[in-house]
């Protein structure tokens, strides 16, 4: 049973070109997967697709309008039962068109526009917590003066008298299985069945135009580097008003003087001076938002690390969760000192017993044949 095209696309029998492009674009909206909540979305969708390229097509149209399924093979357009003949059995081996009977019939001047892409700088805390920015994007968008219909006023294509409408011509070879026909684009119309003689002035007979605009494009809270943004629809125009591609906006983060990121946490290093190290103290950090005590203990060796929980980065749809920031402690000791810190450290090292005399590395064999050679001399 052929499927109800019209049906799918929600217009009647009669709809224009222009109805069914307006039908089109709200339906791919409602059921894009990116927006809809419907299990079959992605179903849908491609239904609408199938529609919309079959009644675009003059040929297919004919036969949807026939009763028949352009995608059915061999359709006929009735109820009559298509057969496997000679030419079917050709056109299955040599890929031609034969006798009609899978013909591909004239190439619609109507096709979806390519996507586009985007970069996007932005800085740490603008892919932490969100933004809003202003792009310019230069594309092709939709003619304003023949509305996609490629012609100039009223102008309407005509009829190509080298195929009369088919997009194709027949080309007879002889082998030695006989004469073998084939099915190649018409060269006259470039297989669009139709020739525009009075091409619309403003676009050329593209149905569209290149044209800077300006969008505004909102960045989640949580994105990582690379990550893209798709705007659906916001892509180029296709040619003959084609419903327009996606616009993909890439994310790329800026190194930040202070943090370094990992997913949502962040790490950061703080230099912390021997005696404060060594005493003990408190730090503020300033964090992306906030800013933080941390705790140094007395005695806190190089390469401590401190975690302090839920000041890292928003997670991407993590409802607000945040990561953590852990913070490493660089103890540094000091490599230029006056004669009285000299003396304090001296004594300190005193106090404390620190001096070092000695220090054995060696053990068993090498160790025995050294003693003997220090005794022996």
């Amino acid at each position: 049973m052929a499927k109800d095209y019209y049906g799918i696309l929600g217009v009647d029998r009669n709809a224009t070109d222009d109805e069914l492009k307006k039908a089109y674009r709200k339906l791919a909206r409602k059921y894009h997967p990116d927006v809809s909540d419907e299990p079959d979305a992605q179903e849908r969708l491609q239904e609408i697709n199938a529609a919309f390229e079959v009644l675009m097509d003059p040929q297919k149209r004919a036969i949807v309008d026939a009763g028949g399924d352009p995608f059915a093979r061999g359709a006929t357009g009735g109820s009559g039962a298509p057969f496997m003949g000679f030419e079917d059995i050709m056109d299955a081996f040599f890929g031609g068109s034969m006798g009609g009977f899978g013909r591909r019939g004239p190439r619609s001047r109507t096709r979806p526009g390519n996507d586009a892409l985007l970069r996007l700088d932005l800085d740490l805390d603008e892919v932490a917590f969100g933004t809003e920015s202003t792009l310019t994007v230069d594309t092709a968008i939709l003619c304003d003066s023949c509305n996609g219909t490629c012609t100039e006023g009223d102008a309407e294509p005509q009829t190509c008298s080298t195929c009369n409408g088919s997009g194709e011509v027949q080309v007879v070879q002889r082998t030695i299985l006989g004469q073998v026909r084939t099915a190649r684009p018409c060269s006259a119309c470039s297989g669009y069945g139709t020739i525009i003689t009075d091409p619309c002035r403003k676009c050329g007979g593209e149905g569209r135009v290149r044209s800077r605009r300006r969008i505004t494009v909102k960045v989640p809270a949580g994105v990582e580097d690379g990550m893209r943004i798709r705007l659906s629809g916001e892509g180029e125009v296709g040619p003959g008003g084609g419903p327009a591609g996606d616009l993909y906006v890439e994310v790329h983060e800026k190194p930040h003087e202070v943090f370094t990121r990992e997913g949502s946490d962040l790490r950061c290093r703080v230099r912390v001076p021997m005696t404060q190290a060594a005493l003990g103290t408190k730090l503020t950090i300033h964090t992306l938002d906030d800013q933080v005590e941390v705790e140094v203990a007395p005695g806190t060796q190089p390469g401590t690390i401190k975690k302090v929980r839920g000041h890292g980065v928003p997670r991407l749809r993590g409802g607000g969760i945040r990561g953590d920031l852990y913070v490493e402690l660089d103890v540094r000791t000091p490599t230029k000192i006056d004669a009285e810190q000299e003396e304090l450290l001296k004594k300190l090292a005193s106090l404390r017993d620190e001096e070092i005399k000695e220090v054995k590395g060696g053990s068993g064999f090498f160790s025995r044949m050294r003693d003997a050679f220090n005794g022996h001399a």
